[in-house]
């Protein structure tokens, strides 16, 4: 009959002198298999890649076959390229020059006295004054509703004075002269070289100074006058609308009035100068 021969219980192994086989490190089997998996996982990545990438690689050969000589197939679809810069685009600081020159900047015109139009009252530049004109014969102005009155220089200012007699005569009379600032209306200038202007809408004896606001301030245009046949009204070129009338016997700059008084006060006669 064997002998039975009594075995460690696994429960209790040292009971027996039995010990647990050490030479080997737990879970070394399961190591093994994860990694056999991993290596496994990465082969049919490359695999899968491999196979994915020849049937580009054969369609960018068809496309090279078929495309024209000498055109660029290096961007495929899906690449973003920059666009060529035209010839036209701005060169940077330090640029080189293009080989089509670009063209010189204009000149601003230069701000002259029109001969055909009214200059723009918001013109900013500073004209240059134009050629002296012929003088016209030389006039005085007599108002239409004070016919024993005219145009008198006194102290600078222009007043509605009796005929003056004796060298004072020369203070109502004045050269018309075209515009200094539209030729196609007129100035008045007194013997001593000065130009009737307005100046805070007062009328004004002064001497020229060059400048586009004296220019404006000094010239009028004529035209027919209401109240009376022959007689005109000179309306100022820079404040269209606004006329010469006398008030107080004082020459000034007024908006036009629909009235009897203003129409009458604005109207002047051109007669034969007082002094000879």
């Amino acid at each position: 009959m064997p002998q039975n021969e009594s075995r460690p219980s696994p429960h209790r192994p040292w009971e027996a002198g039995w010990a647990p086989d050490t030479a080997r490190a737990p879970g070394t089997r399961r190591l093994w298999l994860a990694g056999a998996l991993a290596v496994a996982t990465v082969v049919a990545c490359v695999t899968a890649i491999a196979l994915g990438d020849r049937p580009g690689d054969q369609a960018a050969q068809r496309t090279d076959a078929t495309a024209p000589a000498g055109a660029d197939t290096r961007s495929g679809p899906g690449l973003i390229s920059f666009a060529t810069p035209s010839a036209t685009a701005g060169a940077g600081p330090g640029a080189e020059p293009s080989g089509t020159p670009s063209p010189p900047p204009t000149p601003s015109p230069t701000v002259r006295y029109s001969t055909t139009a009214t200059p723009s009252a918001s013109s900013p530049a500073r004209p240059t004054p134009a050629a002296p004109a012929p003088a016209s014969p030389r006039r005085s102005l007599r108002s239409v509703n004070y016919p024993d009155r005219y145009w008198h220089v006194s102290q600078g200012l222009v007043r509605l004075d009796p005929a003056p007699g004796g060298d004072a005569r020369a203070d109502s009379t004045f050269t018309v002269v075209p515009g200094l600032a539209d030729r196609g209306c007129l100035s008045l200038r007194t013997s001593d070289g000065r130009y009737l202007r307005h100046r805070d809408f007062v009328l004004r004896a002064e001497r020229g100074d060059g400048s586009f606001l004296f220019g404006r301030d000094a010239t009028f245009c004529a035209r027919p006058a209401p109240a009376a046949s022959g007689a005109v009204s000179l309306e100022s070129v820079n404040y269209p609308g606004r006329f010469l009338r006398h008030q107080d016997f004082r020459l000034r700059l007024d908006p036009y009035q629909d009235s009897d008084l203003y129409r009458a006060d604005s109207a002047f006669r051109l007669t034969s100068p007082l002094a000879g």
